[in-house]
């Protein structure tokens, strides 16, 4: 049963895939949960489905994924460089290091030259709300997820990491609930089935997420499953997240007609976007 923190209405993060799947299997403590009896074909799988996929990832799509990557490479274009200015000494140059001068060393003149250095080794750490609308059609959710996996294909092969979160939020009434899970941990290696179910399958909400907070205590179960989970806004903040998480991107919430997720082409096209404005790539065009 899970504890809450932050207030009342909020679950603490589950800081790894095994804590969230623990906390999803937990015993109910209301009776006739969504996560566990909703109907399958609105949850996308059963629930035994559902387990499977989260322990053994989702694979059979991989084919579709596979081609979006090389697309998605091949208009990243080179690694984002910056210029940064690195000195060197001899006995002429634009000014004179006093130091070496006073030391006696002839090579005492000094100039800086701009050089090229890579900004790889950034650690890009994505928070996806797992939330939408119940009217939200399942193609945009394989969209987005599908588009955000093959963006951490091209984000590890230039050299940086990725930590996905994923987040749960929703208001009844004036009354916030959220909670987050941790999907990939930064430099570990990347679990592509994992992350595709976890941001590319309606049952990672409808099945895993209502059942997180089916396991809740029981009257803010109860609360949530009176209330059909809540209602957007769905939208997850930095303030979600463990206090030790920085500069997190939250990426927005699905909504039934965003025209960004309407095919896998536009939700790459505004991954790619978004992955050129946070300097995690650059397009050559």
């Amino acid at each position: 049963m899970s504890a809450l923190v932050s207030g009342a209405h909020s679950l603490p993060p589950l800081r790894d895939w095994a804590d969230f799947l623990a906390a999803a299997r937990a015993p109910d403590s209301i009776d006739n949960g969504a996560g566990r009896h909703g109907r399958t074909a609105w949850a996308g799988a059963s629930w035994e489905r559902a387990l499977q996929l989260a322990t053994g990832g989702w694979f059979e799509i991989l084919p579709e994924i596979e081609a979006q990557v090389s697309q998605l490479r091949a208009r990243a274009g080179r690694l984002l460089r910056v210029s940064a200015l690195r000195p060197s000494w001899d006995v002429t140059g634009g000014e004179v290091d006093i130091g070496a001068y006073l030391a006696g060393v002839p090579e005492c003149m000094i100039d800086a030259a701009p050089e090229p250095m890579s900004t790889q080794g950034r650690v890009a750490t994505f928070l996806i709300p797992a939330g939408y609308s119940a009217d939200t059609p399942h193609h945009a959710v394989r969209n987005r997820g599908l588009a955000l996996a093959a963006l951490c294909c091209t984000v590890l092969a230039t050299g940086h990491s990725v930590e996905i979160w994923s987040g749960f939020a929703s208001w009844i009434g004036p009354r916030r609930h959220a909670a987050v899970a941790k999907v990939i941990s930064a430099g570990e290696p990347l679990d592509l089935g994992r992350l595709i179910f976890a941001t590319a399958h309606p049952a990672m909400l409808r099945r895993l997420w209502l059942s997180v907070w089916d396991s809740a205590e029981a009257p803010l179960a109860a609360r949530m499953k009176r209330a059909n989970y809540g209602s957007p806004s769905c939208a997850c903040g930095p303030d979600d997240l463990p206090d030790q998480t920085t500069k997190p991107y939250i990426f927005p919430y699905l909504k039934a007609h965003d025209p960004q997720w309407r095919s896998l082409d536009t939700a790459v096209t505004w991954c790619l976007s978004t992955a050129t404005e946070l300097g995690l790539l650059t397009d050559p065009r």
